[in-house]
């Protein structure tokens, strides 16, 4: 099987560069509004392809870059071993399309490659943790506010009954953890932990 996965970190993101990508796959996976910094195999997607990989059915996955694989640097290099493992070729379509296996073997600069790739990623998703850190620390200096609406009160029934709330309790009963939540759905981590309660 040629598989193409896909990942965009937020619900709103619809992932519309995806479709610019016109090969043919005999499946495409898609785990939309999930972190980078979530391990791959605890995603929805990302596990099934583990599963799909370690069946035997897997010949080649194919990636925008190696970003969606994830942005912790031990998490993408363990999930590309895995695939190693199981003589999988990955196809990295954003860097001129990179394999990791060339002419029936493993292509010697595949390691490097990934290695500094997956570094560089990481480093930019604490980047822009950092910085959206600083941002509403501005915002709050300079008058603004963050949280609920002052007053706002909505009773425990309208509360549950939301369509949110349905989705969160629903993950939940799945066992996704907290963190896993709040990244599929854009909420934060209180409000998962407040939901069900």
């Amino acid at each position: 099987m040629r598989i193409k996965y896909n990942r965009t970190s937020t619900l709103q993101q619809e992932g519309e560069r995806f479709k610019l990508d016109t090969d043919g796959y005999d499946l495409t996976i898609f785990d939309k509004g999930v972190s980078g910094k979530i391990p791959f195999s605890e995603r929805e997607g990302g596990f099934k392809l583990l599963e799909l990989v370690q069946s035997g059915k897997v010949e080649e996955v194919v990636v925008e870059e190696l970003s969606r694989l994830g942005r912790n640097t031990l998490d993408v290099l363990t999930t590309l071993k895995e695939f190693e493992d199981f003589n999988v070729n990955v196809v990295v379509r954003g860097m001129g399309n990179l394999q990791s296996i060339v002419n029936g073997k493993k292509n010697p600069i595949w390691n490097l490659i990934t290695s500094v790739m997956s570094s560089l990623y990481e480093l930019e998703r604490e980047s822009i943790v950092e910085r959206t850190e600083m941002g509403r620390k501005m915002y709050v200096m300079n008058g603004g506010k963050l949280g609920r609406k002052v007053g706002t009160t909505e009773n425990r029934k309208d509360f549950l009954q939301k369509e949110r709330t349905q989705r969160i309790i629903s993950l939940l009963d799945k066992g996704k953890s907290v963190r896993d939540i709040s990244s599929r759905l854009g909420v934060s981590t209180k409000t998962v932990v407040k939901e069900p309660f």
